[in-house]
């Protein structure tokens, strides 16, 4: 189950800190976001809701992004867990199983709705897009990957007040991350180390 949460810890970060604009649509305020947005930093909470409906998973952390191909993700509670990328690999630390996992960025985010954020400004060549009117007090866009193999049926944003608020995305194993975000800031001074990993001392690294 914390593999799952990492891999949709890749893909939720594509999604965050969308600004609603008064008269424009969800679909337009994503594109105006890419066009406008190079950096951003929000706290969020997080939980993992089961095909069979069982107590949800619940972490919260933060995340930082640097447009393009730079991102931190980093679970505090409950358990530590960190994702790093530095637009050429994406580095996965477990604390606990004292474990670093490294991928190439491209193979590692692919089609994924990472893409959307952290790749370039062509989001219909890889999903299909509409607005998805209004509920719970938001206003909603679904972005539906094209590529089969993405492992995500669909991806639900929900803005609110100027600012993204919930996120949902819905895998193929019918699993529903709920996302919420807060304390949001956009283009934000980051420091380079924000987005620099180096594995511990002691730590087993897989992968590239």
């Amino acid at each position: 189950m914390r593999m799952n949460i990492v891999q949709k810890i890749l893909s939720a970060t594509s999604f965050v800190l969308l600004p609603l604009l008064a008269h424009a649509g969800a679909v337009d305020q994503l594109h105006d976001f890419l066009k406008n947005t190079r950096t951003l930093k929000a706290e969020f909470s997080q939980a993992v809701i089961s095909r069979n409906g069982r107590k949800p998973q619940q972490s919260s952390g933060t995340v930082a992004i640097s447009r393009p191909g730079k991102l931190r993700w980093e679970i505090v509670k409950p358990y530590p867990q960190l994702v790093v990328g530095d637009g050429e690999k994406i580095w996965i630390h477990d604390p606990e199983l004292q474990q670093v996992t490294v991928r190439k960025a491209g193979q590692a985010i692919g089609s994924s709705p990472a893409a959307l954020l952290s790749g370039n400004n062509d989001l219909e060549k890889n999903f299909t897009l509409k607005d998805a009117g209004e509920a719970e007090g938001m206003a909603w866009v679904d972005a539906t990957p094209k590529a089969g193999d993405s492992g995500f049926e669909k991806v639900r944003l929900g803005f609110s007040g100027g600012d993204l608020k919930a996120m949902e995305l819905f895998d193929s194993f019918g699993q529903t991350t709920q996302i919420r975000f807060s304390k949001m800031e956009r283009n934000p001074a980051l420091p380079a180390t924000t987005f620099k990993f180096t594995p511990p001392a002691g730590a087993d690294v897989v992968g590239e």
